[in-house]
């Protein structure tokens, strides 16, 4: 978010320093400001990654375009959330293993990133690691000693491709082996109108199995469906003071968001 703000305040500036009058400048601004408001809100949002908790997917200072449009919309898919919109309008239910952005149910302001894996009526558990949807025990298979070369630079042998039961794939991590705290967990079972939703870097995200932050999350609170990586810093542990240090991660831009992983299991 402070990148975002601190792009806009330098492209204003340039507008302001570059437009041959004020009254041109204050046009463009305008216009600008309207054109992307109408794109973010009907179309595509840009969102940036602060956490580890999706990774190996999703690493932290990756930029994501979410497609707003792809479930329909909600008062949340509006600048601040804003109550205009009471129910969700032209709806469209999200897949499993789709990754989506929403907002807690917490606060319904804090967003969130995860990868969508209970529908409405599933029962979903964790035991010793391994997740079961419905009482059936999900594939998963370890990257490491998998023959298959997956387009991915930043996996290492804690990670998984799991097979979720409607075919989709995505990577997950193990950093703590299958006996974490949140390797064994109670049956939930997903209400109806809500989603179960889980980090990737499972032993490290906070997630719908804390039904006391996160939860079920209700259908309206899901802002959209993450598509794209259109840009990503490694900051490594650089604040702003240092962003000279910055490095730009060339091979993650461009990416689909879990399509390679899925292409590479269907054709092997």
């Amino acid at each position: 978010m402070q990148l975002s703000i601190i792009l806009l305040i330098f492209l204003v500036l340039y507008i302001v320093f570059t437009s041959e009058s004020k009254r041109e400048a204050f046009k463009i601004i305008i216009s600008a400001g309207f054109i992307a408001l109408f794109i973010r809100t009907f179309f595509f949002q840009p969102f940036t990654i602060p956490s580890g908790s999706m990774i190996p997917t999703l690493l932290i200072g990756d930029f994501i375009f979410v497609s707003q449009y792809k479930y329909g919309y909600s008062k949340h898919s509006l600048p601040f959330s804003l109550p205009l919109i009471k129910e969700r309008i032209l709806k469209k239910t999200p897949e499993r293993g789709d990754v989506v952005v929403f907002k807690t149910p917490n606060d319904n302001r804090t967003d969130y990133v995860k990868t969508l894996i209970g529908l409405p009526g599933d029962k979903i558990q964790v035991k010793e690691g391994i997740l079961y949807i419905n009482g059936k025990m999900v594939e998963r298979n370890k990257v490491q000693n998998s023959t298959m070369r997956v387009h991915n630079n930043y996996l290492n042998k804690f990670d998984y491709v799991e097979v979720l039961p409607n075919g989709r794939k995505h990577i997950v991590r193990e950093l703590k082996g299958d006996n974490s705290p949140s390797d064994n967990t109670i049956i939930y079972t997903v209400p109806e109108n809500n989603f179960f939703l889980m980090g990737d870097n499972r032993d490290n995200s906070i997630d719908s199995r804390v039904l006391n932050y996160v939860g079920f999350v209700p259908f309206e609170n899901i802002v959209g469906k993450a598509e794209i990586i259109f840009f990503s810093i490694d900051r490594n542990a650089y604040g702003l003071k240092k962003f000279w240090k910055w490095k730009i991660r060339f091979d993650r831009i461009g990416k689909l968001i879990n399509k390679k992983v899925n292409i590479f299991y269907e054709s092997s």
